[in-house]
């Protein structure tokens, strides 16, 4: 006896969209289950981990804050992903994007007006495409494999933001920390309001919006579904696979690079060792808790920012490890999965049967 995944001939929709919800609720009952083995009371761990962080402004203010880089970069590999280009190196183009943009209040202190911030903005997304484009080429001509490249660049980039704050862009001021000279006037995004929501916000829900757009009502976004669901018939329409191997990698490697800049320029304000707590992996849970569907991923990017923020809350009200947020993710995105291979193959049952049988199957 043994078990076989077999193909459903069809997918009920109902269920690929109530996939996502029945993968949080499970989470939710097996994170009561991680508390109780834990020796805390399940009903006090999940409301501190997932209820405490809508119930004042200051933690809504938050949760927007840490779910605005998760949406910008979840809505780019949404897009990569519906092309079945699979950029896993987003951690790196943000790292990337970070320090192109931030090269910019570092070199030219002085340069401080509205065209400082604008001019951050457009280096951090080229410096995220560049870091994109590196697998993306190795994918169109060596035939490399893009999830090995971009994610061994991760590491590089890391590297490299380490080499630079501890050397040439260290603050000569800064008592010997590693960390560049801080950022401030136009060399930060501006706030919306009195608390820390800021410009970014604005910008991962308009990113969102134009990309939902062009999945929905363009050419490209026609090509980006027919490549990824069906190749073969995408270059019997005349559409470059790749081309859209670039594109995608561009675009996500582009977002994710422009999440890297707004996020230094506002939560951190200058450049340090670290700067994510691994948004551009996180960034890969919330494209398919989304559906890889842009506007769903601005309320995946939600889901997950409560994550990040209940694993803050929990640490400190019920004195558990930080890395608990990650056990969250890592169980969601399990879950996500499993509810997903469910939708598209059934679970059966083969028994032994004779070699003719077997050959006639």
């Amino acid at each position: 006896m043994r078990i076989e995944l077999e193909k459903r001939p069809e997918r009920a929709e109902i269920f690929a969209w109530a996939s996502p919800l029945i993968a949080v609720a499970l989470t939710v009952v097996t994170g009561g289950l991680i508390f109780a083995l834990a020796g805390i009371n399940p009903l006090k761990g999940l409301y501190v981990f997932f209820i405490e962080p809508f119930t004042s402004l200051w933690s809504i203010e938050e949760l927007i804050v840490k779910a605005t880089p998760l949406v910008l970069i979840g809505v780019g590999l949404s897009i990569a992903y519906r092309a079945n280009v699979w950029n896993i190196g987003a951690e790196g183009q943000f790292t990337m994007g970070a320090i192109f943009g931030a090269a910019v209040p570092i070199l030219l202190n002085g340069w401080n007006d509205p065209s400082t911030l604008v001019a951050m903005l457009v280096l951090g997304t080229i410096g995220g495409m560049v870091w994109g484009a590196i697998p993306a080429l190795l994918k169109v001509r060596f035939g490399a494999n893009e999830i090995l490249t971009s994610l061994m660049l991760v590491y590089v980039s890391q590297l490299l933001l380490d080499w630079l704050v501890r050397g040439i862009w260290r603050d000569p001021k800064g008592f010997n920390f590693p960390k560049s000279v801080g950022f401030d006037g136009w060399q930060t995004m501006p706030v919306i309001g009195d608390g820390r929501v800021n410009l970014g916000t604005a910008i991962a829900l308009a990113v969102a919006v134009l990309l939902a757009i062009l999945m929905s009502r363009t050419l490209k976004g026609f090509e980006v579904r027919v490549l990824g669901q069906a190749p073969r018939a995408g270059r019997f329409a005349g559409f470059s696979s790749e081309r859209m191997v670039v594109f995608a990698f561009l675009l996500s490697g582009g977002l994710a690079g422009l999440a890297g800049i707004m996020e230094v320029a506002s939560t951190i304000a200058q450049l340090q060792p670290n700067i994510s707590p691994g948004y551009g992996f996180t960034a890969i849970i919330v494209a398919f808790l989304g559906r890889l569907n842009p506007i769903g991923v601005i309320f995946a990017g939600i889901v997950l920012a409560v994550s990040y923020l209940g694993g803050e809350a929990a640490q400190v009200g019920l004195g558990i490890s930080d890395k608990t947020a990650r056990v969250f993710q890592g169980i969601l995105l399990f879950y996500i999965l499993a509810c997903d291979t469910l939708i598209l193959y059934r679970i059966k049952l083969v028994g032994r049967a004779p070699a003719e049988a077997r050959a006639h199957a």
